[in-house]
């Protein structure tokens, strides 16, 4: 229905404050995921999207529904994410700032805790899965902290074009006039900014994922693996060129060998350890606990995990307790035997 026809149905008990929550309402969880994309942090797709309906709501009186109040709302939670992005670098993960460490026994770079990583994103956020199964593993892929993370190497106006024509399926002639610009712009936006993320990251059209009762066996493998110190086990289950990286700390591993012998040389031991399984960014998830001196496990890091048939080939443990309120993890675990 065109927002000119929903105006016509709108009772005259509603205050266009009533009719304007009504009608954008429905909107909020995608346009969250487009602001998150488009961005690299949850907190800052929330400040946009917050201050997209503030504009909105503001301005609906004046809302002639020349477009749908679909297309409105991204229009101007479009602007509001270019403007976000002036004069801000991308949000990087510690792989995307140089080469891997060769030498897991060193001692680790400090954090730097004044660089904006990347974020990542819990699932809840973000609504229902589709009910299609191929719209379910497309959903996932197009929210991978790997696609994320390569939509930050692109200019502002590209990161909205590709997002807006390869994940949201827009057409050209939509996305022109979203932009104000020429459809002949947008498919060379479109085009400079496919050849780019080519570059940067490999194509999600290549990504297959492990059966559920096959990745639900190597997370639980994963997961005791870890928690017990079972460097064997853990390494084994890791892809031959896996990574392991820990923003804010810059230092990052690669190859299965050097991740096993990082992990043993600095972070395992039995029992100081416990895992809790979360979903981030259409990814298997675990929030990963340490033991106190009083028994209690606190919050450490959220680890996102990126797995295929071949085994995990990326580990983001983000040192970020904060976290886990986000992704509705506990605030601690107790200190029982067992998983």
């Amino acid at each position: 229905m065109a927002p000119s026809t929903q105006r016509r149905a709108d009772t005259t008990t509603d205050t266009p404050g009533d009719v304007f929550a009504r009608l954008s309402e429905p909107y909020r969880r995608e346009l969250l995921a487009y602001c998150y994309r488009m961005l690299g942090s949850i907190h800052d797709a929330e400040d946009v999207l917050q201050e997209t309906y503030l504009q909105a709501w503001r301005g609906y009186d004046g809302f002639e529904g020349r477009a749908s109040i679909r297309t409105w709302l991204y229009r101007i939670a479009t602007r509001a994410c270019l403007k976000a992005l002036e004069g801000n670098g991308r949000r990087p993960l510690p792989s995307g700032l140089g080469g891997p460490s060769e030498d897991p026994e060193q001692p680790l770079r400090p954090s730097l805790l004044e660089t904006p990583w990347l974020q990542p994103a819990p699932d809840t956020l973000f609504g229902t899965a589709p009910a299609d199964p191929a719209a379910v593993v497309e959903a996932r892929q197009n929210m991978r902290l790997g696609f994320v993370a390569a939509l930050q190497y692109l200019p502002g106006r590209q990161r909205a074009v590709l997002i807006l024509r390869d994940v949201l399926a827009w057409r050209a002639t939509e996305v022109a006039a979203l932009l104000g610009t020429t459809t002949a712009a947008v498919n060379s936006a479109l085009q400079r900014a496919r050849t780019q993320l080519g570059q940067v990251a490999p194509t999600q059209d290549g990504i297959t994922e492990p059966t559920e009762p096959d990745l639900r066996a190597l997370l639980d493998r994963y997961a005791t693996a870890f928690e017990t110190a079972d460097i064997a086990t853990l390494t084994g289950l890791l892809a031959a060129d896996a990574v392991w990286e820990m923003p804010p700390v810059p230092t990052w591993f690669a190859g299965r060998e050097t991740i096993g012998r990082f992990l043993a040389a600095k972070i395992l031991s039995a029992g100081a350890y416990r895992l809790a399984p979360a979903t981030v960014n259409g990814e298997p998830s675990f929030g990963s606990y340490t033991r106190d001196h009083t028994g209690v496990y606190r919050p450490h890091a959220l680890q996102v995990l990126s797995v295929t048939p071949a085994g995990i080939t990326h580990v983001v443990a983000f040192l970020d307790p904060g976290l886990f309120p986000l992704c509705h993890l506990p605030a601690s675990l107790p200190d029982t035997p067992g998983r």
